[in-house]
């Protein structure tokens, strides 16, 4: 695809794009446009017209192909510098055009330069790393803005050379180093209503393309299910998904495959979940702006009560890293 230039896709925000400081863009309407920088939000006194921000997306959208109109309301796409663009227009929104740009300012950290940040101890980054290596399986969990899809490129990174590796994602956001490396997208419906090709479709033909590994962007929905018997089958895997502690990711996982509607019950669910995942990583965005690793969880294998046993490793205090039972 041919590049464009950042100041003409941009045009009135290219400067908020180029400062390294500027983590998100949110546009709520043409005169209310907000900034994050370190974690936190202000409110900027840049003020657009209408026609602007419609022609900032075109552009935007044009470069990504795909679409935006009364039909499809709202769009996800990536944007030449990598960043994801987020839009939902009237009806979906009372007004204005909500637009929402986040940029991935440490997606090609590692390990260790998280753990230089803080996001981590060193002692957790080299256990993850070995456990990426022993090809476990993980799972990053948290919240928005948490850094759950930058945690996941660099434990993604630490796969031996010699492995295959398939991204799956609704929009290209990871780039992990390694050599061998395919990378898939969703795709939304046309205007007839044809053509969509969901997460659940790209996992399938993921198992038929060789993977040493897979790695799912975000579990929602139903693709957990497709998710867990990948796993099971032995293919070494990982993903993110929104929960607010470990725990809670593991309860949402069992839950998820229950919306694939295709007679699955909790008693089915419970060891699948135990005997898939290894790790649960929890992420946390602090009220002071600090991203990092709150616990770092071990499924145990076992179950009861139709629910998988986790054990805390680590665990976050406030002020150190605490040794957990696992």
């Amino acid at each position: 695809m041919e590049t464009m230039d950042p100041d003409v896709v941009f045009g009135p925000i290219a400067d908020l794009i180029a400062d390294p400081s500027v983590e998100e863009i949110w546009i709520n309407s043409p005169q209310r446009i907000f900034v994050a920088r370190g974690g936190k939000s202000q409110l900027i006194n840049l003020v657009l017209t209408s026609d602007a921000v419609k022609q900032l997306v075109d552009r935007a959208l044009i470069w990504s192909g795909r679409r935006l109109d009364l039909s499809q309301p709202f769009v996800d796409a990536r944007l030449p510098d990598g960043s994801r663009l987020h839009v939902a227009i009237p009806e979906v929104t009372a007004e204005h055009w909500a637009v929402n740009i986040r940029k991935h300012l440490m997606r090609q950290k590692t390990l260790h330069e998280l753990a230089a940040m803080e996001v981590m101890s060193l002692q957790i980054a080299e256990q993850l790393s070995l456990s990426v290596k022993n090809g476990e399986n993980i799972l990053v969990s948290g919240g928005t803005q948490a850094g759950k899809t930058t945690l996941l490129n660099a434990l993604v990174s630490e796969t031996p050379l010699s492995q295959r590796v398939i991204t799956i994602e609704e929009v290209f956001e990871l780039q992990p180093r390694v050599p061998d490396l395919i990378q898939m997208q969703t795709r939304g419906a046309n205007l007839q209503g044809d053509g969509e090709i969901t997460l659940r479709q790209l996992i399938k033909e993921a198992l038929r393309m060789r993977p040493s590994r897979i790695i799912i962007g975000e579990v929602r929905q139903a693709e957990a299910l497709d998710l867990l018997l990948a796993l099971n089958s032995g293919l070494p895997g990982m993903g993110t998904l929104h929960a607010n502690s470990a725990r809670d990711a593991i309860t949402k996982l069992q839950t998820l495959p229950l919306l694939a509607g295709e007679n699955i019950s909790h008693k089915f669910i419970a060891p699948t979940v135990a005997s898939a995942i290894d790790l649960v990583v929890q992420v946390s965005l602090g009220v002071d702006g600090a991203r990092r690793i709150v616990e770092v969880a071990r499924v145990t294998g076992r179950y009861e009560n139709d629910r998988a046993e986790i054990e805390s490793i680590w665990r976050w205090n406030g002020n150190s890293y605490e040794r957990g039972l696992g």
